[in-house]
């Protein structure tokens, strides 16, 4: 598979491209893509490793054409921009970024009309195992237990809380027939009063270099119960994204999450 892998330069962009050049015999690299401030426009993709790899790191989007599939861990403006590339020239897409908003959700919906697309907030393997773990836990806890999401990720990340987290609250949501919006508690401060049951709580936490940690805590009378994900390396995400990458191989359109990648 011929892959493209927007913020060649980023942390993220960088973790995605080692782990693709780990594995020549599944995937090889075609397109790296940064934006045009970036000071690594016309650099090797691999320079960072140490390695050449002949592909020159560029803002030129129609460079896109000639990837199978796009992987893009980047921000919600730049993602929609690259999707409109890949919807022109039917290039399968890959999107791990968060913080989209009703409009960029339903835009990407429509692309899957056109191409076939893997959109997760997260794509650890063991982050969608622990969302299935949350669904069981929130059949059968669903009274008589209050539920708190906390996430903590590093000082750079922009959006709050993470996408992996309000997943979470949706998962737990879902499980109890009702939407996320009408249960979500997302600030306390001051005189809140006691807490209303049936709600779920968000906290977040931003600082230092913390990759991503996320529990969910069912505390009830007498017991609390927690299910956590910690991770320590991207190098998970990018594993689960070359997953999903080969799942799309015989989709001709459509939009999956990692629970249809992983069989879940």
């Amino acid at each position: 598979m011929k892959l493209a892998i927007a913020g060649a330069s980023g942390r993220m962009g960088r973790m995605l491209i080692e782990s693709a050049l780990a594995q020549p015999d599944a995937f090889e690299l075609v397109v790296a893509l940064d934006h045009s401030t970036s000071q690594s426009i016309g650099q090797d993709a691999g320079a960072f490793l140490g390695a050449r790899t002949g592909v020159m790191i560029t803002d030129d989007l129609q460079a896109l054409a000639s990837a199978d599939c796009l992987i893009d861990f980047t921000r919600p403006e730049g993602t929609l921009e690259h999707l409109k590339v890949c919807v022109e020239h039917g290039v399968k897409v890959i999107i791990g970024t968060t913080g989209f908003d009703d409009a960029g959700k339903q835009a990407i919906q429509k692309a899957g009309e056109s191409v076939a697309i893997v959109f997760a907030p997260n794509m650890s393997v063991g982050v969608n195992a622990t969302l299935k773990l949350l669904e069981v836990a929130a059949k059968i806890l669903a009274s008589g237990y209050d539920v708190e999401v906390f996430e903590a990720h590093h000082k750079h990340k922009v959006d709050a809380p993470s996408g992996t987290a309000l997943k979470m609250g949706e998962v737990i949501a879902n499980a109890w027939d009702k939407p996320l919006d009408e249960l979500a508690t997302w600030t306390r401060h001051g005189h809140t009063g006691a807490r209303e049951d049936g709600s779920i709580g968000f906290s977040v936490v931003r600082g230092g270099d913390i990759v991503g940690d996320h529990t969910v805590y069912f505390c009830g009378v007498g017991e609390r119960i927690e299910i956590t994900h910690r991770s320590t390396s991207r190098a998970t995400y990018a594993q689960g994204s070359l997953r999903a990458a080969r799942f799309l191989e015989d989709k001709p359109k459509g939009v999956y999450d990692m629970q249809a990648v992983l069989g879940l």
